[in-house]
């Protein structure tokens, strides 16, 4: 059984599904839950609820965003910690690939997810999740330019919801959702890329997709250290 969760936002998406593909459940829990109180007992009622305890899981597949930092850190850390524990297989996926996969064919897919206020996340994929150029962070006057440079894309995710007023001029390219990854697209994006075996250095070397500095890693109020770079460490594509 494989267990999928992503926490990019502040909607959680927990799945279950077998090894074949096949849904047993999926499940998504939205604010004002705290991801940090609820994350663990959801995992536990799910798996309960099916008769399944953590020792029926052959695989976790985590969303590594980019997204909340906060959010990505707790579900990350919840997966590697019972993976570590109980030696379970573990894989990280894009959580902008997974939105992608629920977008419109033949077309390209913006999946967008919000930075701050002003700034997005955006990945270039098509419906299948193949990657059409790698995931930056920019500003929403860039993305504009962008969807106008592609008038057969199309935008999907969390960013649509603050968003959209700024990209009136190109609201025919925006679509009503989804606003949230879900975790059973994160297991197809994975495919056969879900190992089978448990590897202790990969899992070790699993973190959060970070595109940027965090806004603490910014502040001007707390520059840091002669020698230390301002940054989290970032995934290179």
């Amino acid at each position: 059984m494989i267990f999928a969760l992503d926490s990019s936002t502040l909607t959680l998406s927990l799945a279950l599904l077998r090894r074949d593909g096949t849904l047993v459940e999926e499940q998504k829990i939205p604010p004002p839950a705290r991801q940090s109180q609820v994350l663990p007992e959801a995992i536990t009622a799910l798996l309960a609820k099916h008769a399944l305890t953590l020792k029926d899981l052959t695989a976790f597949v985590v969303g590594i965003g980019p997204g909340s930092f906060t959010g990505l850190r707790i579900g990350l850390a919840t997966i590697k910690g019972l993976a570590f524990t109980l030696k379970i297989p573990t894989v990280g996926v894009s959580s902008l690939a997974a939105l992608a996969l629920e977008g419109p064919r033949d077309t390209p897919i913006f999946s967008c997810a919000m930075v701050k206020k002003g700034e997005v996340y955006l990945g270039r994929y098509t419906n299948d999740g193949a990657q059409l150029a790698p995931e930056v962070s920019l500003t929403v006057a860039q993305l504009a330019d962008a969807l106008k440079a592609e008038p057969t894309a199309r935008m999907l995710g969390p960013a649509l919801i603050e968003t959209r007023a700024a990209l009136s001029e190109v609201s025919a390219q925006l679509l009503e959702g989804p606003v949230v990854p879900s975790a059973e697209k994160l297991v197809r994006v994975a495919g056969t890329k879900i190992p089978t075996e448990y590897d202790a250095q990969a899992l070790f070397g699993l973190e959060p997709h970070y595109l940027r500095g965090s806004g603490a890693e910014e502040n001007p109020k707390f520059p840091p250290l002669p020698g230390v770079v301002a940054q989290a460490r970032l995934k290179e594509d």
